[in-house]
């Protein structure tokens, strides 16, 4: 804590108490509300319209987010902490219906609305990094380099940065979230995920793949070797909460997972499949 805020790094910590409370807070919500339990206040619908709890996390992101920039200069840390709060329960808000923003369609409940919860974790393990000091471009930090003045230096910043950026936007196309994310701290793990062959639903498996049937193979080879382990882990996990895990039980679920998530991406201009219906979000 005293390094924290020694390094004046206490409104970012608010920011990451905020972003976890305002997703737990409207997880809870949303279950009740899918519940349909009496005592729990249901959607806000004026005029029987459903108002989507992503509006509200715009407009507490706008509010908080123009009181910091107002009181920037005179402002006191304690009220850029509380701001900083605020905005973090305002953020948690809006990416908790990524999915929404990201496929223009209700996908709360659906297969694609986990795409939110990645969203999700990936703003808490960034905003944990920098917390801890950690900073995007930081492998190039060499014995001071990002200090020197000079527009030579400047300008191999500039360029340095676009390479990374553009090697992190790869590694996302390809699927590949955390490792993206991680890279951007650690510059070795973008090469590594951009060399590397895609995830086989990406958009870089959409667009390269298709067409490329061995490429495609691989690739889902790969994903089922991957992602088995990970998948058992899982529903072991649920299994121990819900009874004794079994076995058996384990792997026939994770086959029938893997069966029904990896698959291979539509050409580019197939239409997507239908959505399942969902619930209140």
């Amino acid at each position: 804590m005293h390094h924290v805020s020694d390094e004046g790094r206490i409104p970012l910590l608010f920011f990451l108490v905020g972003f976890i409370a305002g997703f737990v807070f409207i997880r809870f919500s949303v279950r009740m509300i899918r519940a349909q339990v009496s005592w729990w206040p249901g959607n806000v619908t004026p005029g029987g319209h459903h108002v989507h709890h992503v509006v509200f996390g715009v407009v507490a992101m706008l509010v908080s987010g123009i009181a910091m920039i107002t009181v920037y200069v005179d402002g006191t840390q304690t009220t850029g902490a509380a701001l900083a709060a605020f905005f973090g329960v305002g953020a948690a808000l809006v990416l908790d219906e990524f999915a929404l923003i990201f496929y223009l369609e209700d996908v709360y409940w659906a297969e694609q609305g986990r795409t939110s919860v990645d969203a999700v974790f990936v703003a808490v393990a960034a905003t944990v990094m920098l917390l801890f000091g950690l900073k995007p471009l930081e492998f190039f930090d060499v014995a001071g380099f990002r200090d020197d003045p000079s527009v030579a230096v400047r300008s191999i910043i500039v360029v340095l940065a676009a390479l990374n950026l553009l090697l992190a936007a790869i590694v996302l196309a390809k699927g590949k979230i955390w490792t993206g994310l991680a890279g951007l701290f650690f510059l070795p793990l973008l090469v590594i995920g951009a060399i590397r062959i895609g995830r086989p639903g990406s958009p870089w498996a959409r667009w390269r793949y298709t067409r490329r049937p061995r490429r495609m193979e691989k690739a889902l080879r790969r994903e089922r070797n991957l992602r088995r382990p990970v998948v058992r882990a899982k529903i072991w996990m649920q299994d121990a909460i819900a009874g004794t895990p079994d076995v058996a039980h384990v792997r026939a679920a994770a086959e029938d997972e893997l069966d029904r998530i990896v698959v291979p991406a539509p050409a580019p201009g197939e239409s997507r499949p239908d959505r399942e219906p969902v619930g209140a979000g």
